[in-house]
């Protein structure tokens, strides 16, 4: 498990700079039951395009690399 969260946080830092340069960020919060919690922050975090970003970015990126994750939510 633990080294699915290395990957997964690995994946979230090579995406990061594209959330930052539309003004946002985002947070690893946890994995539990293949599912993967994160937290957008700034203009991503009421940006009317989070769920495309979330679900077709986000998630497809993660994945893509770890198959088992079933899911990637968004905490507010």
């Amino acid at each position: 498990m633990k080294n699915n969260e290395e990957k997964i946080i690995n994946i979230i830092n090579e995406l990061r700079p594209f959330l930052i340069s539309d003004g946002g960020n985002i947070e690893f919060v946890k994995l539990e039951d293949n599912i993967v919690y994160i937290k957008l922050l700034g203009a991503c975090s009421n940006c009317h395009m989070v769920n495309i970003t979330l679900k077709e970015v986000i998630e497809t990126a993660i994945i893509n690399e770890i198959p088992e994750i079933t899911e990637v939510i968004n905490v507010e």
